[in-house]
């Protein structure tokens, strides 16, 4: 009865992760353009990858520099509001809905014109920079600021790891902050003697999952920037997206797709190997 019930998400997984997971690792070793049957070239489009392919190279250095800003600034923006909204007044149920709608509609299609309209020359970014009197320039288009516009939509979306932060800071006991403050901390003292420590499991999960996020960003440089100026934003999962689907080379994207998933998995593994020096787990008395 019990496989009964779980069967729908049973043939799903079969169907939509594993199958399809089965059949890239089989195509990542053959050259492939969807039109034509797969031909098998074994470690070819490795090969090709790290040694021929200065754009793949490009497209990683692009993505860690991402992910490495854009997920320490998300996170500490969200704790810091997060912290803003803890204590119960007047309406603040209402600024919590609303700082997390970017959340909900950041990777949309809308909000991505309407950041290019923000960012361009004739947008609202330089009409507050004349007031100034600071000369505007089109900042999608600059090769020094395009990447920078990216990592500030995605910090913009930090309702997600705010409301986890806001579930994480009621859990902490007030009388941890009420004996500090009979000792004499003071709230800065508290803040990174008892906050932090008692944080650091969602700290924890909320890198993780900001982590893997990041890696796989996609909409945001394909519509806004499509990769340019000079692949200043060409983001991993734009470049795979045209090697399978612009360039018909299938087999080389699935090569690459299980490049993302070894370099996801190594990240991965390297938090959980750490958090055993930094995380504090109540229950098990320590760290």
């Amino acid at each position: 009865m019990a496989y009964a019930f779980i069967s729908p998400w049973l043939l799903g997984f079969l169907g939509f992760i594993i199958g399809p997971m089965i059949a890239s690792l089989y195509l990542s070793f053959t050259d492939y353009d969807m039109l034509s049957s797969p031909s098998w070239v074994g470690l070819q489009n490795y090969i090709t990858m790290f040694t021929d392919d200065s754009r793949f190279w490009t497209s990683l250095k692009v993505t860690f520099t991402f992910v490495f800003i854009s997920v320490p600034f998300k996170l500490a923006f969200a704790l810091f509001v997060a912290m803003l909204f803890v204590k119960a007044r007047r309406g603040v149920g209402l600024y919590r809905s609303v700082y997390y709608i970017p959340s909900i509609v950041g990777g949309s299609v809308a909000v991505a014109v309407m950041w290019k309209q923000l960012f361009g020359r004739e947008g609202a970014i330089n009409g507050i920079l004349s007031y100034f009197g600071i000369e505007g320039q089109n900042w999608i288009a600059s090769p020094d600021y395009a990447l920078s516009t990216l990592i500030i939509l995605v910090v913009w979306q930090f309702g997600s790891p705010m409301l986890i932060f806001l579930a994480g800071l009621k859990q902490i006991p007030t009388e941890l902050y009420e004996a500090a403050a009979v000792d004499g901390a003071s709230k800065f003292s508290q803040f990174f003697k008892i906050t932090i420590p008692m944080l650091t499991p969602v700290i924890f999960f909320n890198l993780v999952m900001q982590m893997i996020s990041g890696f796989m960003t996609f909409t945001q440089s394909f519509l806004i920037t499509a990769g340019g100026p000079l692949d200043r934003t060409l983001f991993y999962a734009v470049y795979l997206y045209e090697k399978g689907f612009t360039h018909f080379q299938m087999g080389y994207a699935s090569a690459m797709a299980w490049i993302l998933l070894i370099i996801v998995a190594v990240f991965t593994a390297l938090i959980f190997k750490s958090s055993s020096a930094w995380v504090y787990y109540e229950s098990e008395g320590g760290k």
